[in-house]
């Protein structure tokens, strides 16, 4: 029991270490806010974000007066019971849908940016998880190992490093887009996310699997490590004990920082036409619309000034959560290192 309680307690000061990083905690919140509201808005802007207004709000500029009749909202719910809860959120939804503008088939930008935030946050998750989950045993697997079997896999590392990851978009795209489609009912807009998920997560974890390697490379000549093996620890015992802790800075860090590169890849491949694709909205896709909508003539700027800005408070969020965790949980910095 005491290796677990000295676990606890060193999760306890880090977490302390973490809140007196000032930057990284307000930033933590103003994610976890934007989060929150986000997934508590889901079950309504999953429902109202393709709501079409062509005649009444095309374009329409940022308002507080509502230009889109409550009726046009009101009927995705038509099904669904009408208790008081409900007609209340969708009268709050009504009144806010036109604060941050419209664009040019009249669907409220805010609506579109809540679930966008959400889409585009769980494409940097799961990049994140692939990334994580592949690298960290394909890292150590490989440095303790040595000899031939570290040089095959950090030769196929290499390979997959040449290759352009958008060729390796379309391929996935012509390959398992039909599969897909029929394992979720015919419904092949959401098998081109979860296409995404895999494209975009099968190339962030190569940079993290040679950062892996690196640091395991680093730990196996260390006095602690050796005098683990004097004791009789086996190998799998090292590398969960004593390995597997010492990566937690390095890896938390890369994490943080696949996540808004997973979501500026998907910005740039929704750009390109071969991300996500409407009417599905990410902060990528209608990023994208809005440099569409600027021109020299009419400059419809909410469409692209609102995305970007939730775009950039997001990544800058993420990285500075991400810096604050390493200065926290890495070994190295701590007192407790394990010996």
């Amino acid at each position: 029991m005491a290796p677990i309680a000295n676990d606890r307690r060193a999760e306890r000061r880090g977490w302390r270490r973490f809140r007196r990083n000032r930057l990284a905690s307000l930033s933590l919140y103003a994610f976890l806010g934007l989060g929150a509201i986000a997934t508590a808005a889901l079950p309504f802007a999953g429902r109202w974000y393709d709501v079409q207004s062509l005649d009444s709000a095309v374009r329409h500029t940022p308002s507080f007066t509502p230009v889109v009749a409550f009726d046009v909202f009101d009927v995705e719910c038509e099904g669904s019971p009408k208790t008081g809860v409900r007609v209340s959120i969708a009268r709050l939804f009504h009144r806010s849908s036109s604060w941050l503008g419209h664009d040019d088939l009249g669907r409220s930008l805010m609506v579109r940016l809540l679930m966008g935030f959400l889409v585009s946050i769980a494409i940097g998750l799961a990049a994140a998880a692939i990334s994580v989950v592949v690298s960290v045993p394909w890292g150590c697997i490989a440095a303790l190992s040595g000899g031939w079997i570290d040089t095959t896999m950090m030769r196929i590392v290499d390979v997959l490093y040449g290759l352009p990851y958008i060729l390796m978009v379309i391929i996935l795209k012509i390959a398992l887009t039909r599969p897909l489609a029929a394992l979720l009912g015919g419904e092949t807009r959401f098998a081109e996310v979860v296409i995404l998920f895999i494209a975009i997560g099968g190339v962030s974890w190569l940079t993290m699997a040679r950062v892996v390697r690196g640091q395991v490379l680093a730990l196996r000549d260390q006095p602690f490590i050796e005098a683990a093996r004097a004791a009789g620890a086996g190998r799998l015992r090292i590398l969960i004990r004593h390995v597997l802790p010492n990566l937690v800075g390095p890896v938390t860090v890369y994490a943080s920082l696949v996540i808004p590169q997973a979501i500026l890849q998907e910005a740039f491949l929704s750009y390109l036409g071969i991300g996500v694709q409407q009417p599905i909205p990410s902060i990528g896709r209608l990023a994208a619309d809005g440099v569409q909508a600027v021109n020299t003539f009419v400059g419809f700027w909410w469409l692209l000034c609102y995305p970007c800005g939730l775009l950039v408070v997001t990544l800058m969020a993420l990285n500075f959560v991400g810096d604050g965790l390493r200065d926290a949980y890495d070994p190295k910095s701590r007192a407790d290192t394990l010996v």
